[in-house]
């Protein structure tokens, strides 16, 4: 299948919101973009907790259109991607071994801390 594909799913207010967000991230194989809408707080928390690996890109009470180009990163999860996303400098750690290097050139003469001098 090569989309665009949109599943809505709305849901009775007698579910748990838990039950919903499991159901929402199991269902489908695909997962570029997400969306949750509400006015709860603690609901978008749960959301974004519960929804963290459903999709590349999740908006909150926002069009889930797409990322803007060169101002947004963008890329999928799932079988919608890598995640890795695609024109932002994210898709270049996919290549990439980084390491942290730190030299010294002016060595310290005197192992003491001030603060740990007496009074």
């Amino acid at each position: 299948i090569f989309g665009p594909v949109v599943t809505a799913y709305v849901y009775d207010d007698a579910t748990p919101w838990s039950e919903v967000l499991e159901l929402v991230d199991s269902t489908s194989p695909y997962g570029l973009t997400g969306a949750v809408f509400s006015r709860d707080r603690e609901a978008v928390r749960e959301a974004l907790v519960g929804l963290r690996q459903a999709a590349g890109n999740f908006y909150v009470n926002d069009k889930p259109t797409g990322a803007v180009v060169s101002q947004q990163p963008f890329g999928g999860a799932r079988q919608s991607g890598t995640n890795d996303k695609a024109g932002f400098h994210y898709n270049l750690l996919r290549w990439v071994s980084p390491r942290s290097i730190k030299e010294n050139l002016l060595p310290p003469t005197d192992w003491r801390y001030p603060f740990l001098g007496e009074e």
